[in-house]
């Protein structure tokens, strides 16, 4: 906020409270073993404003994952009865495995103001790209294939899993270009720097601002004080 004294007499127009900013969505995707789940903890710890949705998943929990926390964990019984009542922005199976997005969960957050943090695979990516207009997506790389290979052994992956998750992280890779960003995860907190820039950029873009910048600029349309 400027000191100069020019400014008090339009500052003391100025409403007590802004308008609500309707949330930003932001989805994440990358392939398995990118480092994703890290970073999106590391975001929302650090990144005010900015909540995680927990995604549905048809696959057991891996050591230290806890329920509702990282993902809530149903039956495909479970899942298919919320995917027909149209329960999920978006779903998808991945290696074998079902996920999805609570639509009700994201639209309760957006409303708020909350801006939503997805991190979900390019199928899923797609079917929000199709419904959201405004939503910003980003893709985290890493830095060549045989760091993937690594963090796949250090995970302790079955060796013909890992093939696989390879073999589709070469698919989802090619993909990378049909999205707004590219982070890439070579160092922890250089990606997770470059990942809070855009999200603090998009926060201030010109059409999300506009709401709260409407009666700002209705103060200087009835003149600028002396």
């Amino acid at each position: 906020m400027s000191k100069a004294s020019s400014l008090r007499p339009i500052l003391s127009e100025r409403p007590k409270s802004n308008p609500p900013r309707r949330g930003v969505l932001f989805v994440l995707s990358g392939p398995s073993g990118v480092g994703k789940s890290t970073l999106c903890r590391r975001l929302v710890r650090h990144v005010p404003g900015l909540r995680f949705s927990v995604s549905y998943t048809t696959r057991s929990a891996r050591p230290g994952e806890q329920e509702g926390v990282d993902y809530h964990f149903v039956s495909e019984r479970v899942f298919r009865k919320l995917q027909k009542k149209g329960e999920f922005l978006e779903w998808a199976r991945v290696d074998g495995q079902l996920y999805g997005t609570s639509r009700a969960q994201v639209n309760r957050s957006l409303r708020r103001g909350e801006d939503v943090l997805l991190d979900i695979d390019t199928q899923g990516a797609e079917q929000v790209r199709r419904s959201v207009a405004d939503a910003v997506f980003i893709f985290m790389l890493p830095p060549d294939p045989a760091a993937l290979r690594e963090r796949h052994r250090r995970r302790g992956t079955d060796p013909r899993a890992r093939a696989r998750r390879l073999e589709l992280a070469r698919c989802e890779v090619l993909q990378s270009e049909r999205y707004d960003y590219l982070v890439f995860n070579a160092h922890l907190e250089s990606a997770c720097r470059d990942l809070k820039s855009i999200i603090f950029a998009e926060r201030c873009r010109t059409r999300r601002q506009r709401p709260r910048a409407r009666r700002v600029l209705q103060t200087f349309r009835k003149g600028t004080p002396e």
